[in-house]
């Protein structure tokens, strides 16, 4: 593995690409610290600290900070990663955008144009609510987030914040072209892996403390690598269907009559699924932080089973995270299409009858993967609330931050080494680490 990263340095393309990646992340970094004008910053930060648990704090991670310092990127990629999401639901439901995503590279860029497009309104609308937010916000002391508000700070904000996630739409654009990886799902990771030097930090307080035994800990780091080499293995594992294609003569060459395979995931719908659970079922949690909740005691009832470690929060999310598999693969995956596709090339499952008997099989399949790729995800997502509130780990490990991480690692590792196979040299290992099972 370490050749592998000596090799790095001998191809200057993939050395470039690497650097200027490096650099824009870095620049995005810097963008994080810069705060928007007319915020108090020591009363925005007192009052997200308090905050941990609900909405704020599942934005405040893939914004990478910037939420919680309340800088011009506060509302970070999300509304790209919204707008991308709404582009690929109404996909299904709208005939023109479905024409355009079978038309190839011109209807990709379409639906790109239409994607940064949706990316401005929802961060206009979004600004918009967080300034009127703001306006109405104090800190733990009682001092005002906004000393001097009206429509001059609610413009500006806007402006401002409109402004930065625009900065980083284009700034991962340019990763994805210039740099290596995605380049939105590497801000992303940047944003995560930021706190990991604080964590380690805290782990070595914690023990120093006696907080936390060193017998312990080291328990605790054997069952961290435990759970990233079983994220891999799982993420890497695939369900071969084996392919058929009929010989065919075409003039006077002979095309088709190999053997090849489809390849479905097990876990196909990604991170998408805890996302959207965690969304919604940290949303009345948020909702209740403005409001009085002692004088209403049936909201105090609700807003308590829907805290994490709550065995209803649990079971809840749990059932939020496979309706959201099942539903994400059935938006991404179409079988129907891919059994046609195989007819009109000529493919064939041996032993399933082309057209509506193969759609139906790959569905049957595709049901029984995505059951045990909904259960894996949820898996790890539970993991935190067993170490945090039955095991009583005084740090967050696990979860929807750890699937990015990991998956994110996993895909730029493989872009890296396909660019050093196609120069003669050596991946990472020799067996390859980016070849799945």
């Amino acid at each position: 593995m370490i050749g592998g990263f000596q090799n790095i340095a001998k191809i200057p393309e993939l050395k470039k690409r690497i650097f200027f990646t490096l650099a824009m992340l870095a620049v995005y970094r810097l963008g994080v610290h810069i705060p928007t004008p007319g915020i108090d910053g020591a009363a925005v930060s007192a009052f997200f600290a308090e905050q941990q648990g609900t909405l704020f704090g599942l934005i405040d991670m893939f914004s990478g900070g910037a939420l919680n310092r309340m800088s011009v990127m506060a509302l970070g990629i999300m509304p790209y990663i919204s707008a991308s999401i709404i582009l690929q639901l109404l996909t299904v439901v709208v005939p023109y955008l479905e024409k355009l995503k079978k038309e190839g590279e011109q209807g990709r860029k379409k639906i790109t144009q239409y994607t940064r497009y949706g990316t401005i309104m929802l961060s206009i609308i979004q600004g918009f609510g967080i300034a009127i937010g703001l306006e109405r916000m104090s800190g733990p002391g009682g001092a005002m987030i906004v000393p001097i508000g009206g429509w001059g700070f609610r413009l500006l904000a806007i402006i401002t914040f409109t402004a930065g996630t625009a900065f980083l739409m284009w700034l991962g654009e340019q990763i994805t072209e210039k740099g290596i990886g995605n380049g939105i799902s590497l801000i992303i990771f940047s944003g995560i892996v930021v706190r990991f030097p604080q964590a380690v930090g805290n782990s070595f307080r914690l023990i120093q403390t006696g907080e936390i035994t060193p017998f312990f800990m080291a328990l605790l780091v054997a069952m961290m690598i435990a759970v990233v080499g079983f994220i891999v293995f799982i993420e890497r594992g695939q369900r071969r269907i084996p392919v058929q294609y009929a010989k065919r003569v075409v003039g006077r060459k002979m095309y088709g009559g190999q053997s090849t395979h489809l390849p479905l995931k097990v876990n196909t719908a990604g991170v998408i699924p805890p996302i959207f659970a965690s969304s919604i079922i940290m949303f009345p949690a948020t909702i209740a932080n403005f409001l009085n909740v002692k004088e209403f005691p049936w909201l105090q009832t609700i807003v308590n089973f829907l805290s994490p470690g709550h065995p209803v929060y649990t079971l809840i999310f749990v059932m939020f995270i496979i309706f959201f598999c099942y539903f994400y693969t059935a938006v991404n995956f179409n079988p129907v299409d891919v059994a046609d596709n195989m007819r009109k090339y000529g493919g064939y499952i041996p032993g399933i009858r082309p057209g509506k008997n193969t759609a139906e099989y790959i569905d049957r399949v595709l049901t029984r993967l995505t059951f045990s790729g909904a259960l894996y995800v949820s898996a790890v997502c539970v993991l935190p609330q067993v170490l945090i509130y039955q095991l009583n780990v005084p740090f967050y490990f696990g979860g929807t931050a750890l699937l990015i991480v990991v998956g994110v690692a996993m895909d730029t590792s493989n872009q890296i080494e396909s660019h050093m196979l196609s120069r003669h040299y050596e991946g990472f290992m020799k067996k390859g680490l980016g070849r799945p099972r």
